[in-house]
């Protein structure tokens, strides 16, 4: 299956990069330690693809009480949490961090495939676009205030697409996006924070300074392009086995792949994806009911925009944001969460004429 596949290249990316790692004296055990959050991960997993997915759509009390927790971890991770380059946003628990941002797209997808899909009649009204995005909002803005500029244009990405999917008229559109230019312009000035406001800068112009916030992205470009058609082979990219390339177990995991792998190694990931676009499609287009199509929908938004920011970044074309590919980068917090929103639309496809689909998709 896809979803397994991508899980297994990623254990090899990770080894690969422990190996170089080990090499040059530095910390190494991010292959082990994914193994087992992918093994937790695939068990809860295949937990909740047995358990009915019409709890979530009856349960109205189990999605306020996991909305609140998702809220008041977001609060307990700014006033608590110790910072990690220049942002609080996780949980330090000895080796392992915990990001809450992850359960509140979990909890944001859910409250929001809930309120749509008993509204979808009206939804177009402007008081239910209002209140949807008020269930969005109050996240958006404590991801902000960490700040993580990433979760946050996720969050929006997961609002805006399941909205316009619910029937948002083109005029309350226009004024959304409006109201977001605007809101972008109040960040920019009261909320970013002088390293986010120079990575953008730098994004626009990355020769300004290359060997500050540009690097990355510098050292990323010079990753993907060294691979060629055929790639250098696991374990020998000179960008991620020598270090000139930051962070490449997280955020440019795809950098240190394109370097090993290759253009045609890029295809088949990219391929994978593709394939495990398409099944989400067939399931949303059979789901029983709108939670399952709009709950389905959201998924496949968030997992869709996190590998667009991270490919891009990657890749020049957006600023660094520092957000994870799915199913491919190294950490526990968002791999067992995409797990688990798995295993729901297992459930849901299981209910459909699609049939289950396999674990590993």
């Amino acid at each position: 299956g896809s979803v397994l596949s991508l899980c297994v290249i990623s254990l090899l990316e990770l080894w690969s990069i422990d190996a170089g790692a080990q090499i040059a004296g530095q910390a190494t055990g991010y292959s082990i330690k994914q193994w087992i959050f992918l093994a937790v991960g695939l068990t809860v997993m295949f937990f909740l693809a047995f358990i009915d997915a019409q709890i979530y759509r009856n349960s109205s009390s189990f999605l306020i009480i996991l909305y609140s927790v998702s809220l008041v971890l977001l609060v307990a991770v700014l006033l608590f949490s110790h910072k990690i380059r220049g942002t609080a946003g996780w949980f330090n628990f000895g080796d392992i961090n915990f990001a809450p941002v992850e359960l509140a797209k979990f909890a944001v997808i859910l409250i929001l495939a809930k309120y749509f899909s008993r509204r979808h009649i009206e939804v177009y009204r402007v008081r239910h676009i209002v209140a949807s995005g008020l269930y969005a909002g109050l996240p958006i803005l404590l991801v902000l205030l960490e700040p993580d500029l990433g979760s946050a244009l996720i969050l929006m990405a997961i609002w805006l697409g399941m909205v316009l999917l619910s029937g948002m008229k083109q005029r309350h559109l226009f004024i959304v996006l409006i109201a977001g230019v605007f809101v972008s312009v109040l960040a920019w000035s009261f909320i970013f924070k002088p390293y986010q406001k120079a990575r953008i800068l730098t994004f626009l112009n990355p020769t300004k300074d290359p060997l500050g916030y540009s690097y990355n992205l510098i050292q990323s470009k010079i990753a993907i392009g060294s691979g060629q058609f055929w790639g250098k082979g696991l374990g020998h990219g000179s960008q991620g086995q020598l270090n000139f390339l930051p962070e490449k177990h997280t955020d440019f995991i795809f950098s240190v792949f394109a370097e090993e792998w290759g253009f045609i190694g890029v295809v088949f990931l990219f391929g994978l994806y593709s394939l495990f676009f398409w099944r989400l499609m067939k399931i949303i287009m059979s789901a029983g009911n709108n939670f399952f199509r709009l709950f389905t929908a959201g998924y496949a938004i968030m997992i869709f925009a996190q590998i667009t920011i991270n490919t891009g970044m990657s890749l020049g074309l957006m600023p660094v944001t520092g957000i994870a590919l799915p199913f491919m980068s190294y950490g526990g917090s968002n791999l067992l969460i995409n797990l688990m929103m798995l295993g729901v639309v297992q459930n849901i496809a299981s209910q459909t004429n699609v049939g289950q689909i396999r674990g590993e998709e």
